[in-house]
């Protein structure tokens, strides 16, 4: 992208931009167009009003030297960290002369619109800005061509300024008339962050109870008599003893680790209306021939 300002784009062409992105000289996003400055002595565009912030409730003023439009929207010739740095100056309508050297001293240029040192596009002495760059001491030479274009950026952004800034023009057959502007609001969006949600899991213990069936052993103590013929010869009284081992089931528990759910973040999107306010202006024309006419 060359960082010339182009002598076909219009004042009217850069009403047209209002509202759309504007991007610093590496291609870096700024904020929104807002309001288009004329200079005071030529009626050229020179200064224009970039909104900034998460919601454009900042305006810094941003220079049109060496700026150029495309279908992106309006790139400047100045980086973000000098827009954000900008001297704070209310939007009211106008630069004063203060004003306007202050914000010439914050972007290094001179009263008459051309950047200090070399690299950056031009002005002429009328304030319009030209095609050619500075390299070093000498200055490239325009060719016949650069000379007429620059001619006849020169005309058009003159006559642009005088009808932005409400001067006599003539219309195509030749009477007298101004040119009634207006803003309008053109809206559009950007994504920012607006909360962050985690997915964390941590362990809980609880008690459970289950029931285990078990067997045991007991003892039952069985006397059956004897009948005759069984009893055994040679038995004697004495003492005699014998045992049995008894047995018994016991619970036995045991813990395996198992899946049992699988658990995930997902984002959808939703679409909604917001009604967004801003203060718009607009130009009235007034007849002053004597008597009272109502406004146009």
């Amino acid at each position: 992208m060359s960082t010339g300002y182009e002598g076909s784009t219009t004042y009217q062409d850069l009403t047209s931009l209002i509202g759309h992105h504007v991007y610093d000289a590496e291609g870096n996003k700024i904020g929104t167009a807002g309001t288009i400055y004329q200079s005071d002595e030529t009626g050229a565009p020179e200064w224009i009003t970039v909104k900034t912030g998460l919601f454009g409730t900042k305006e810094s003023f941003v220079p049109l030297h060496g700026a150029e439009a495309d279908e992106k929207g309006l790139h400047v010739a100045v980086h973000k960290d000098e827009v954000k740095d900008a001297p704070r100056i209310d939007e009211d309508g106008h630069l004063s002369d203060t004003e306007t050297a202050e914000l010439y001293r914050h972007y290094g240029l001179t009263a008459g619109g051309a950047a200090r040192g070399g690299g950056r596009a031009g002005t002429g002495s009328d304030g319009v800005p030209t095609q050619r760059a500075e390299m070093g001491r000498d200055a490239a030479r325009p060719t016949p061509a650069d000379m007429q274009r620059e001619a006849t950026a020169r005309s058009e952004y003159a006559g642009a300024g005088r009808q932005g800034a409400g001067q006599p023009a003539d219309d195509e057959r030749g009477r007298r008339s101004v040119l009634r502007s207006e803003e309008r609001l053109r809206a559009g969006t950007e994504t920012a962050e607006a909360g962050r949600v985690r997915l964390r899991k941590h362990v809980v213990t609880s008690q459970e109870q289950i029931t285990v069936p078990v067997r045991r052993e007991e003892v039952r103590v069985t006397r059956e008599p004897v009948k005759p013929g069984e009893a055994r010869t040679g038995t004697e009284i004495g003492d005699e003893e014998r045992e049995v081992i008894l047995h018994e089931e016991r619970p036995v528990v045991a813990k395996e680790t198992v899946p049992v759910e699988r658990v995930s973040l997902d984002t959808e999107t939703v679409q909604e209306n917001r009604e967004v306010n801003e203060t718009v202006r607009r130009e009235e024309v007034e007849i002053d021939d004597g008597r009272k006419r109502p406004r146009s």
